[in-house]
Order: C-alpha cells, then sequence, then structure tokens
C-alpha cells in the first residue's frame, strides 16, 4: 500500500488538526520532494505488489489531473501495480467540477473519497468547509455520471447544530444517491484546532459525548437496515465494497507514506515524515530523508494489533496471536477481556476472534487501551 499526504487546503477547516498548508506557492516543489522519496524508498515494501494506492491530504483534489498521474506513474516505475489495485483519491466536493472530473476520467483513479460531511448549509459554515450543500450534491452527480461507481462519502455527527432529525436525512442522502461505501466519525475537539478554541472562548457549545454516542447508535442501526455492512467501526459499506486500502491497514498490512507528515509501516518499524513543508522539501532535494524510525517492541507490536484489529468486524484473532507472539500474550489477553465479555462490550466468536459488540463499539479506544500491555 501506498498514501500520498497532499498537504494543501484552500482554507482550514475549524476542527482539522491534519498537517496542511493554505499556501501553493511551493506545490511544484513538493511534487518534485514526494518523486525523490519514492525513488529513495524504493525498497521499503521488500518488492511486494501494489494493491493500493490512496490519495490523502490535506485536499489531494487541489492537485490536476497530470500530476496526480505523474505520481501514480512514478510508482509504476519503481512498483509492480496489481491490475485490479484500488487508487483512492480523497477530494473537496467544490474541486470536483466537470472539467476536473473529466480529466481524472483519464487517470488511472478508480476511487473517489468524498468529504460530504453535511448537505446542511449552516453546519458546512460552522465547520468553515470549502464547498456548499448544493456543491455537496452537484459532485456527487458528476462523478456518477462520468462513470465512477467505486465512491465513498465522509459524514460527522456528535456536533452542537446536528439534531437527529438531520443526521438521518444527511444518512438518507448518501443513501438515496446509492453511494456503496460510507465512512462516519464524530465530531472531536483536537487541541490548538479553531474548534477548540471558540469552545474556549464560548462562541459555540462543547460537544456532548451522549449526543455523539446516541447518533452513533442510530448510524449502526440506519445503515444496516438499509444493507450496508459495518465492517470497522467508521466505516460501513455494501456487499463487495469494502475499502482495500483501509482494509488492509486495519489487519496489519504494511505501507509506506509519502510527503510531510505520512506513515509507514512494515512488520517491525514505523517511521513517520516531518511535518514541516520546508523542511521535508529542503532534505529531499539533498537526496536525504526527511524521517523518524521507531523499531517496535513486541510489546508495540502486540499492541498495534490489537488497537486496529479490534476496530473491526473480524476482531482479535487468538489463532494469529497464538501464531505470532508467545503464550504468555494470549493468557495476558484472555485474562483483560473477561470483564468485557461479562458485560457483553465483547463476543468471542468460533471461540477465536474477540469482537466488540455494539455496546462495546461506543467504549473502544478504552477497551483497546485496557487489553494493551504495558510495559
Amino acid at each position: 500500500m501506498i498514501y500520498f499526504h497532499i498537504p494543501f487546503c484552500k482554507q482550514a477547516c475549524y476542527y482539522c488538526d491534519f498537517h496542511f498548508s493554505t499556501s501553493m506557492q511551493y506545490k511544484e516543489e513538493m511534487l518534485q520532494a514526494m518523486h525523490k522519496e519514492l525513488e529513495l524508498r524504493s525498497n521499503y515494501l521488500e518488492n511486494k505488489a501494489i494493491d493500493s494506492i490512496y490519495f490523502g491530504g490535506g485536499t489531494p483534489s487541489v492537485l490536476t489531473a497530470d500530476e496526480i498521474a505523474r505520481l501514480i506513474g512514478k510508482v509504476s516505475e519503481l512498483f509492480e501495480i496489481n491490475p485490479q489495485a484500488e487508487i483512492t483519491l480523497e477530494a473537496n466536493p467544490d474541486d470536483l467540477n466537470q472539467q476536473q472530473v473529466n480529466a481524472l476520467r483519464q487517470t488511472p483513479i478508480n476511487r473517489f473519497s468524498i468529504g460530504i460531511q453535511s448537505f446542511y448549509e449552516e453546519d458546512l459554515r460552522w465547520m468553515n468547509r470549502a464547498h456548499n450543500a448544493e456543491e455537496a450534491k452537484s459532485a456527487i452527480m458528476r462523478v456518477q455520471d462520468a462513470g465512477f461507481e467505486n465512491i465513498t462519502c465522509d459524514l460527522i455527527y456528535g456536533y452542537p447544530l446536528l439534531t437527529d432529525q438531520k443526521w438521518t436525512a444527511n444518512m438518507q442522502q448518501l443513501v438515496d444517491f446509492e453511494i456503496p461505501h460510507i465512512s462516519s466519525y464524530a465530531m472531536t475537539v483536537e487541541k490548538k484546532t479553531a474548534l477548540q478554541h471558540m469552545i474556549s472562548k464560548g462562541k459555540t457549545a462543547p460537544m456532548n459525548e451522549s449526543q455523539s454516542a446516541e447518533q452513533m447508535l442510530m448510524l449502526i442501526d440506519f445503515l444496516t437496515t438499509k444493507g450496508y455492512e459495518q465492517y470497522e467501526i467508521s466505516n460501513f459499506a455494501k456487499p463487495g465494497k469494502h475499502a482495500i486500502h483501509n482494509s488492509n491497514y486495519w489487519k496489519g498490512k504494511h505501507y509506506m507514506g509519502i510527503g510531510p507528515s505520512a506513515h509507514s509501516f512494515n512488520g517491525h518499524s514505523r517511521s513517520w515524515n516531518i511535518a514541516n513543508n520546508a523542511n521535508y522539501i529542503k532534505a529531499l532535494f539533498k537526496n536525504e530523508l526527511a524521517l523518524e524510525t521507531e523499531e517496535l517492541s513486541t510489546d508495540n507490536r502486540f499492541n498495534e494489533y490489537v488497537m486496529t484489529s479490534l476496530r473491526t468486524k473480524w476482531g482479535v484473532d487468538y489463532e494469529f496471536i497464538k501464531n505470532n507472539f508467545d503464550s504468555d500474550y494470549l493468557s495476558y489477553l484472555t485474562k483483560e477481556a473477561k470483564i468485557y465479555l461479562s458485560n457483553q462490550e465483547l463476543t468471542l466468536k468460533e471461540e477465536r476472534y474477540l469482537v466488540l459488540t455494539d455496546a462495546g463499539k461506543l467504549l473502544a479506544d478504552q477497551i483497546a487501551s485496557d487489553l494493551f500491555i504495558v510495559s
């Protein structure tokens, strides 16, 4: 898997703490640096065939179709790309005008991830999104009319303006568009964001945990009844429409991140690029990698596996732990899981798969943390 972090946005959403810049001044230099990073790290994935490429950010749709195609072309020079590879572009609705969609149709992009978040004008303004409600709808239709069928859309819930009625209407809108994959996240207040500042100054209400929990349960119930499967806490798909890229991530497959702040994982170490555009470019122009690396201890690898797999419908596999760690790890896990099994927040399927129940999904981070081994 290869992930490109495109660190540019037209404007900053109030809730976002991802690394990005609203200045496009050094875009060409950034793309040159990404090409160079691909060259310098061509052996990182140990000649494994690439079955997914994902453009995230930031806002990757600010790139031209030609710039995107050149990055994919560079990957094809250095790696073997599976013929059926999933190649996803995250896009904001306001970038998906007819000219851009037509141009993207000529590239290897075969999947769109469209950041809708809400179909209500006042909600989008409250988030400081760059698009409006009408653009959200027209972008979906434009992409579908161009022949793209593999589409996922994002929605956010659990913020003060979102009534249960509006939340249901947002979900129904995507169902009506026959979107095959839906990702949905609770609004969180990250440090040093505009949203945190507005809450601290009393300019907007804080998030309500009970609202978030109730709207998450609404999400699960509503989309399940509409034929979607919740295969990961935040992700729902129609049959055969699971995201390859994200599924591989949760299953612990190896991936390489390209671009400032991008993370990589090869099974025994984790690395991350510096979150500074100028320094990233400067280093790559000197043929140097701008990253830090952490070798993972056995405890780290166990915790990583628990954290990612517990979020999925497949759950934590006792057989995987038995085959990849010594027996103490399985003994520890079964002991720590007992309280959550008795509370029906975890369930054990087929005597080997530890899976969150709907009640447990509300406590996913806490449960995973309690199952970690703390050295």
